[in-house]
């Protein structure tokens, strides 16, 4: 057993007699366990290049749509080869597409901005509760039960 000081800022001292490695075991046990329930700001990124096909496209919209929904933020980049950057038009309108399509699943959280020979966006995941209230809202007109039926009367 050992004499430790449990509280030295408080007035006075507070101190316990219990056995210190027993006390340091659980300690350390504690903060694992907390570290494993904590969700870390995971950053998640999706490169694209303007002149992307449309398959190409929905694969990474996709990509940026199951990060979204595993609660990652994601970094959206776009980066131009050679004479590309002369079109920087066409990758904002390519982008701001891009980020219209995820607007269900998330919110952007730095505005678009350009270094170099990229154009960078960062998403956030919005709320589950918003999440949820989009999936019934979505879902609540198309149930099978409330389907018009047609008529058989001649």
């Amino acid at each position: 057993m050992d004499l430790v000081e449990v509280a030295p800022n408080a007035k006075p001292p507070v101190c316990r007699i219990m056995d210190y490695g027993k006390y340091m075991y659980e300690q350390t046990k504690r903060e694992k366990e907390s570290h494993k329930r904590q969700h870390s700001g995971r950053l998640k990124e999706v490169r694209i290049r303007p002149r992307i096909e449309e398959h190409d496209y929905q694969v990474k919209l996709q990509q940026a749509i199951d990060f979204l929904g595993k609660r990652s933020k994601l970094k959206l980049s776009m980066f131009f080869r050679g004479r590309e950057i002369v079109h920087l038009d066409l990758g904002i309108q390519l982008l701001k597409k891009f980020i219209d399509d995820l607007k269900d699943y998330g919110a952007v959280e730095t505005p678009l901005k350009k270094l170099g020979k990229l154009l960078l966006v960062t998403l956030g995941p919005i709320s589950t509760g918003k999440t949820k209230k989009l999936k019934t809202v979505s879902q609540g007109n198309k149930s099978p039960d409330t389907a018009e039926k047609p008529s058989t009367k001649t």
